[in-house]
């Protein structure tokens, strides 16, 4: 078999098991990472949910980073969160990059999924995406101690951080959205649609696909001409 026919073998195999592709054209090599369903940590989901898994993402992201063939990162995101630290670990990595990166909100981008759609150097979302705030939970056997909900309010605070320092929402607006009590019938927090995101300044802009490929490219341009 021909070396580019392997290599074209392996491409649709990353585009089956990790949802991603590299395009290639005159105005950049792009690499579109998809996030969906529930990311999963350190516990494995159930073979009926559909899952991100972060011990696959985190070397793509390095190997991406260092490579000459790509030029930008497009993050595609429908998710409905999953594990903290795994999601976490997943937008400090891409935090980290000196590539140019975008993320695209699609369906949703829930829970932890909100600090991956605010890591990239710019983000948008589509009219219709919704996105959760929503405080931490936790599933399992839970020591009733005081040592536990500081665990947890120490966990909030860390997430807090990391949003509000990559987005334009305030902390105050951030953490009034997660302990809202009026907006959801059996839970704390907060549903914010696309116009609403944008407005309280969680996600940079409004827009769909082309949008997003077309400020993706004008970081690549401007990053080609050392600006």
């Amino acid at each position: 078999m021909s070396t580019d026919a392997e290599m074209k073998k392996q491409e649709q195999s990353q585009v089956v098991e990790l949802g991603s592709d590299m395009t290639k054209s005159p105005k950049g090599n792009i690499y579109t990472l998809t996030i969906i369903g529930q990311i999963e940590g350190h516990q494995v989901a159930p073979e009926t949910v559909k899952t991100t898994k972060y011990e696959h993402i985190l070397p793509l992201l390095a190997g991406m980073e260092e490579s000459d063939e790509i030029d930008g990162l497009l993050l595609l995101l429908n998710t409905v969160g999953g594990d903290i630290e795994a999601g976490l670990a997943i937008a400090e990595m891409i935090v980290g990059m000196k590539k140019p990166t975008v993320s695209l909100v699609l369906g949703g981008g829930h829970s932890i999924g909100i600090p991956l759609a605010v890591c990239t150097k710019k983000s948008f979302i589509t009219p219709t995406a919704s996105m959760t705030v929503h405080p931490v939970r936790m599933t399992g056997l839970v020591v009733g101690a005081p040592q536990t909900y500081r665990y947890f309010q120490r966990i909030q605070e860390q997430i807090a951080d990391f949003v509000t320092a990559n987005s334009r929402i305030s902390r105050e607006t951030f953490e009034h959205y997660m302990m809202a009590t009026g907006e959801m019938a059996t839970d704390v927090g907060t549903i914010l649609y696309g116009k609403e995101a944008v407005s309280s300044g969680l996600i940079d802009s409004l827009g769909g696909l082309s949008d997003a490929l077309d400020a993706l490219h004008h970081m690549i341009d401007a990053e080609k001409a050392g600006t």
